[in-house]
This record gives C-alpha cells, structure tokens and sequence, in this order.
C-alpha cells in the first residue's frame, strides 16, 4: 500500500495494489474509488484534500508488513 500526497494537485492517492484499475466511482464529491476487473478496490483518490482530511499528521498502527518512508 502506498499512499502519495501531490501539492501541484492538492491530491492524495492510496494506492492498494500494483494491479490496473478498469473502473472507477466517484463516491463522493471529489473522492473516486478504483477498482480492479474482479471488482476489487485498487486505490482511492482524494481532490483537494486539505480541505477534506487532516494532513498534519500520519499514523501507522499494527501494520504487519514493512513501513517505507520516502
């Protein structure tokens, strides 16, 4: 998993999975989920998202695999 915030966008991508996504649903006003051809939720996108969640801080809790910062 994989989550990337983009300032030139003030977007957010989480992204679940390397695999394609072949549809996608807004879900909400600016908030689009992805989906794989097994219906399957790849990732989530969020459009102007300083003013749809906190990104002041970030936590991680009782992920069992590895934790990578960029």
């Amino acid at each position: 998993m994989k989550l990337a915030y983009h300032a030139d966008t003030d977007s957010i991508y989480v992204e679940f999975t390397e695999r394609p996504s072949v549809e996608s649903t807004e879900i909400a006003a600016g908030v689009v989920v992805d989906f794989d051809g097994q219906g399957r939720v790849v990732g989530i996108d969020i459009d102007n998202a300083r003013n749809k969640v906190d990104l002041d801080r970030v936590v991680v809790s009782a992920v069992p695999g590895f934790i990578e910062v960029a």
